[in-house]
């Protein structure tokens, strides 16, 4: 794995970093909406507390991640539902199709 040195800048402050060659991008990106969110929260709010701001990114971020959780769970569980149906269905027709034999 190759080592970089990135920095990325958050509400007027420097985050220096040592990440994988291939995170980098995704690194950059989240930074940005990172600060774009927060500069959201401090102009919607007239707050200029950073760790504030940052705390509410955090929650907001946090609370999407587990909905995102909850729906592939949901979806997952149907799935294996679903297996469970066309697995019985072969079962059975494996087993009609040996006692005709």
């Amino acid at each position: 794995m190759d080592s970089i040195s990135v920095s990325v800048n958050i509400l007027e402050r420097n985050y220096k970093l040592t990440i994988a060659a291939s995170d980098e991008t995704p690194l950059r990106n989240a930074a940005a909406y990172i600060d774009a969110q927060a500069r959201m929260f401090r102009k919607q709010f007239n707050h200029r507390d950073n760790q504030d701001l940052l705390a509410m990114v955090a929650l907001m971020q946090g609370t999407e991640l587990n909905k995102i959780k909850d729906s592939f769970q949901y979806k997952d569980n149907q799935l294996i539902d679903k297996l469970a149906e066309i697995d019985a269905l072969l079962e059975d027709s494996l087993q009609r199709s040996q006692n005709s034999l």
